[in-house]
């Protein structure tokens, strides 16, 4: 156990593990980070009820269609919204698209394993033998690149998966500003400790796909594979978008001879609490299309805040990725906090010499990020 404490006393975020030890989150505890955290994760909140209903429609009524022209619309199609959407005045679900491929792209969790099974090659192979016949357009394509239309299966299942998850953190996001606006969050450890039970009482809701193709009903994803929310959608979420995400075009370069994107995708750091905030609005850029869709539903005292700062809300995006940084560190908080070998607070010598190693173990991770400049 000496080793083990004069360990963490020389780990660069030393401070972060005895907060964490403390009760204390990665995100220090101030009433202005309070009121900024609920207020983008009451936005934050709106914003994942829209991409997830759409994630969620396009799975399952836009299934195997090649050119989906109006997947956005949710099967409401009219001119009013046509034009809304010309303008640019609507929810980006393109992000909602982004955060789905990382998924897809990183992997992990048991959904991962189960879309290259062959459980799920014969019921993919069964549903797509059902929507194909006939079709002169998807027959020939199917025979002549055999792996495309399952290929798009496993990607509808990832629409469908990260719509159930989301589905889950919106309601989470919205229970916790209610109880806000009731007095009941006054600081950051309640903040954390209520996505954490939201975490808990949904750990084993499982995940299923299914459609209906030709009025017939065709499990993709069925309920006894045992998927479930936590393990094998929470967990690999935060692995891909928190941590390693994508690097962003425009930033750095994809020359293979540039070297300036890692060859190993498990060593990627440009998930959202790397980002540096400030390109936050620049074209190209995924997030920006994320800080856009929650300007829109900004709490007013939130945006009462920035509009006191020097600039006002001149750079209001960078401002709210700001603040969306903090929140996810609240929410990794959570996830650290769940994910735990053993309960922090143990006096157990063992147990808290191998929550000491799980604790360092991310705090390497956390080297590069913004961890610092969230609590300066």
């Amino acid at each position: 156990m000496t080793n083990t404490i004069l360990k963490c006393k020389n780990h660069p975020l030393s401070v972060y593990i005895n907060r964490l030890k403390s009760g204390q989150a990665l995100l220090k505890d101030t009433p202005e980070n309070v009121l900024e955290v609920v207020g983008i994760l009451k936005s934050y909140g709106i914003v994942l009820d829209a991409y997830s209903k759409n994630l969620i429609y396009i799975a399952e009524h836009q299934f195997l269609e090649l050119f989906p022209f109006f997947k956005y619309f949710n099967g409401k199609i009219s001119l009013g919204k046509l034009l809304k959407f010309w303008w640019h005045d609507r929810i980006n679900y393109e992000y909602a698209e982004y955060c789905m491929r990382g998924m897809l792209w990183h992997g992990g969790g048991g959904l991962d394993k189960y879309l290259d099974s062959p459980e799920f090659q014969q019921l993919a192979k069964a549903v797509i033998d059902a929507k194909i016949t006939g079709n002169l357009m998807l027959m020939p394509l199917n025979q002549l690149f055999p792996e495309f239309l399952p290929d798009m299966v496993r990607q509808q299942a990832y629409y469908s998966a990260l719509g159930q998850f989301w589905r889950v953190m919106s309601d989470i996001f919205m229970t916790l500003s209610d109880k806000y606006d009731q007095g009941k969050i006054t600081s950051i450890p309640q903040v954390v400790d209520h996505i954490l039970s939201g975490l808990v009482a949904a750990a084993n809701l499982p995940i299923t796909y299914a459609v209906n193709v030709k009025s017939k009903h065709y499990e993709i994803i069925p309920e006894s594979v045992g998927l479930t929310f936590l393990t094998d959608t929470a967990v690999p979420y935060v692995e891909a978008i928190f941590f390693r995400g994508t690097p962003f075009l425009g930033t750095v370069s994809y020359n293979a001879q540039a070297q300036q994107i890692d060859h190993e995708q498990s060593r990627f750091t440009y998930g959202a609490l790397y980002a540096d905030p400030l390109p936050i609005g620049g074209a190209g850029i995924p997030p920006t299309l994320l800080m856009q869709d929650m300007r829109h539903f900004l709490p007013d005292y939130l945006l009462e805040v920035y509009q006191k700062t020097n600039r006002g809300t001149d750079n209001l995006r960078v401002k709210i990725c700001q603040t969306f940084q903090k929140s996810m560190f609240c929410v990794t908080t959570a996830a650290l906090l769940g994910l735990a070998p053993h309960p922090l607070d143990t006096e157990n010598p063992e147990e808290q010499a191998a929550n000491q190693a799980y604790l360092e173990a991310w705090m390497d991770r956390f080297l590069t990020s913004q961890i610092q400049e969230v609590n300066s």
